[in-house]
Order: C-alpha cells, then sequence, then structure tokens
C-alpha cells in the first residue's frame, strides 16, 4: 500500500521548509501525489525522488527554469541517477583542478613577487571551464534534436550520412570542422586517415570534451572560435561548418577568417536551413500559447537556404546549393515534447508549470490526426575558393 505525507512531513523528510514544498507546487515544478477534498496534499516517497533530483540539480547551479525541460524526461531510477552521477563526477573533476592548481600555486608563491600569469590562469580555470549547466545543456538539447530526426525521418540515409556523402576526400589532406558539435559526422564512418589531419573544433569546451573522448584517437579536437581561427593562411584543404553561420555574431567576419585559412581551389561545404523547416512545430506551440517563442530570432533569414547563396558569392568563386530531400512523421509525445523543450526561447518557463496539460496537449493531436507530419528543409552549399 502506498505510503502518503503530509507537506509538512514532506519537508521534513526531505530537510527543505513548508514554504519550498508549497512554491514547487505552485509553479508545477513538483506536484502532490495526491491532492483531497479538503485541497490537503499528498507526498509519496516517488514524490522524494523527484524532490531529490530537483535539489541536486540546484545544487549544481541549474536554475528552476533550467530544471523544468530536466523533470519532463521520463526517466526510471537507474536513468536519474546515472544522469546525476555523471554530473556530479564533472563538478568533482573540475574542482579537483582547481585545488590543484591552487596548492601548487600555494607551496611555490612568492610572496614578494607572485607569478600573475599562473594566478590568472587559475582565475580562468575556476570561472570559465567549468560551466556545468551550459554544457550539460547544450549537450543534452543536441542529443535530442538528433534523437528526434533519427527515429521519426522518412529519409533512411539520415543528414549526416547524407552530408558526408558531399565531401570530396580526394582533395583532402588537411580538413577543419568549425562548430562540430558532438562529432557526429564522423560517427562510424568509413575513411582512410593515414596521412589526413582532420581538425574537430568547436566553441564549447564541453562539446570538445565530448568529442575527444569519443574520437580523440583519430582526430584533433580543439576549442576554437570560427572568428578567430588560429592558423596561417590557407593552411586547409577544405573546411565545413554545419548549421553554424546563422550563429555567428558577424556571419561576414566568419566567412572571412574561414575563407583565409582555406587554400586556393579548397572547399567550403555549409549547411543551413529554409524558411520552411520544423514550421509545423511553431504552429503547434503557438496555438497552445500565442506567447511561446522557440527561437527569438529567425535563423534562416541570417543565413539560409534563400539567402545563403548571395552571401556565399561575396567569398567564393563558385557556389552549388544541394537540398536534402527528408520530412518528419512523428506517432510518439515524448520526443517531440523533449525537443520543443530543447529550443533556445522561452517555452521552458510557460510550458514548465504546465507540463502535464502540454504533454495531453501533444497525445491529442497525434491521437486525433495518427501522426504529426512535420516539414524538413535542410540542405548544404559547396563552394569552391
Amino acid at each position: 500500500m502506498e505510503k502518503y505525507y503530509t507537506t509538512g512531513q514532506f519537508a521534513k523528510l526531505a530537510s527543505v521548509t513548508e514554504r519550498t514544498i508549497r512554491y514547487y507546487d505552485k509553479i508545477g515544478l513538483l506536484k502532490p501525489s495526491l491532492v483531497m477534498g479538503n485541497g490537503y496534499r499528498k507526498y509519496t516517497n516517488f514524490d522524494l525522488l523527484k524532490l531529490q533530483k530537483i535539489i541536486t540539480l540546484k545544487n549544481l547551479g541549474f536554475t528552476i527554469e533550467e530544471i523544468f525541460p530536466i523533470m519532463l524526461k521520463k526517466q526510471n531510477l537507474k536513468e536519474s541517477f546515472a544522469m546525476q552521477l555523471e554530473l556530479i563526477g564533472k563538478e568533482i573533476t573540475h574542482l579537483q583542478r582547481i585545488k590543484d592548481s591552487m596548492e601548487t600555486l600555494m607551496n611555490n608563491i612568492d610572496e614578494t613577487n607572485p607569478d600573475w600569469n599562473k594566478i590568472i590562469s587559475m582565475l580562468h580555470l575556476a570561472s570559465v571551464e567549468s560551466n556545468l549547466v551550459e554544457q550539460y545543456k547544450n549537450s543534452n538539447n543536441l542529443n535530442v534534436r538528433i534523437q528526434l530526426h533519427n527515429n521519426y525521418s522518412v529519409n533512411s540515409e539520415g543528414w549526416f550520412n547524407w552530408l558526408f556523402d558531399k565531401i570530396d576526400f580526394s582533395r583532402i589532406n588537411r580538413l577543419l570542422e568549425v562548430g562540430c558539435g558532438n562529432g557526429k559526422l564522423w560517427e562510424n564512418q568509413k575513411l582512410n586517415l593515414r596521412n589526413r589531419e582532420i581538425f574537430l573544433s568547436d566553441i564549447s569546451e564541453g562539446m570538445i570534451s565530448e568529442v575527444r573522448r569519443k574520437l580523440g584517437r583519430d582526430f584533433n579536437c580543439i576549442v576554437l572560435d570560427c572568428q578567430q581561427i588560429p592558423f596561417k593562411d590557407e593552411y586547409f584543404d577544405a573546411l565545413i561548418a554545419n548549421h553554424v553561420l546563422f550563429y555567428l555574431h558577424d556571419v561576414e567576419k566568419g566567412l572571412l577568417e574561414m575563407n583565409r585559412v582555406l587554400k586556393q581551389d579548397g572547399i567550403f561545404y555549409c549547411s543551413t536551413y529554409g524558411k520552411n523547416h520544423m514550421q509545423e512545430i511553431t504552429k503547434i506551440v503557438k496555438e497552445y500559447d500565442s506567447k511561446i517563442e522557440l527561437s527569438y530570432g529567425k535563423l534562416y533569414e541570417i543565413f539560409g537556404l534563400d539567402n545563403g547563396e548571395d552571401t556565399l558569392k561575396k567569398h567564393f568563386r563558385k557556389v552549388q546549393k544541394f537540398e536534402y530531400p527528408d520530412s518528419l512523421i512523428i506517432s510518439e509525445a515524448k520526443p517531440l515534447v523533449d525537443y520543443i523543450m530543447s529550443c533556445h526561447g522561452n517555452q521552458n518557463e510557460i510550458i514548465g508549470p504546465k507540463s502535464d496539460d502540454f504533454y495531453s496537449y501533444i497525445e491529442d493531436i497525434i491521437h486525433r490526426d495518427g501522426a504529426i507530419y512535420i516539414t524538413k528543409q535542410a540542405g548544404v552549399f559547396v563552394c569552391e575558393k
């Protein structure tokens, strides 16, 4: 028989205040398992496990808004604890690095003439490298999006295989990918790396750590900003920017820099979206709540399939466009909800407190229509310098 706790008993078990429990209930982050006719809240041991997860994430630096989409993920106990242990392990590793650095400084410090370069390096380590929350969000959100496309795309070839086949490796000895993310383009691909140097780069240290762990023996994995590439002129035979250019603060500056490090007759592969890409998802969330913005800007207007060719022709002598034929047919609510919550807009704060209602909304659409059809419009420009 299920054991129930009052709000007071539940708060005492978890060593938090009743005010905290009521606040989580009010905002929809942690609802009680039972609400009685007189309005009394009743909590269970499973609610206690949910609360433990919330507290752990808060202690690791996640905000309430960032915790909402994580709590929406349907995880069994083992999956939940595994996720928390991974995050805690990363934080411990980072803190140990700071501790080791501080101990080395302390044991070798010259009070009259301290080595300020080492002190500045330690400050950089403490303030920049960890950023655990951003690393988790970036990696998790990217995996969620990739998984949706892997599981529900009509085109069985897959985006990464299609893009990989567009690369002419017969002309490449030295290649740089900027914004490589989690390195998905290179997983399970047959490629002779003999006499080839391939550099995978991203501005996120977290992403590069993941790529280095998966692919580091075969590839050079480096952190860099593609608007400031630390290589000499005409160093690479080819560059790849897979869904990257529309995120740059200055697209022209980025293209000038990438053009600089590309050899004469070198090839630049850059992919992007069109204006119709995933348009049905925007319509679905807007019909649920018109205030939801999944993105604070239209990426395809910055650099898209419609305007990309004109932008690229300023920098390259030949530009060809290839579109990837595909669409999604989604038959389950959870992957779509996870995808929506992974976006860069305000959906977490609006949907989070009403997560159960939003799940039901998506499930009702699937039940009514049999599935949700989603347009995909993506492609790649192949450019010669």
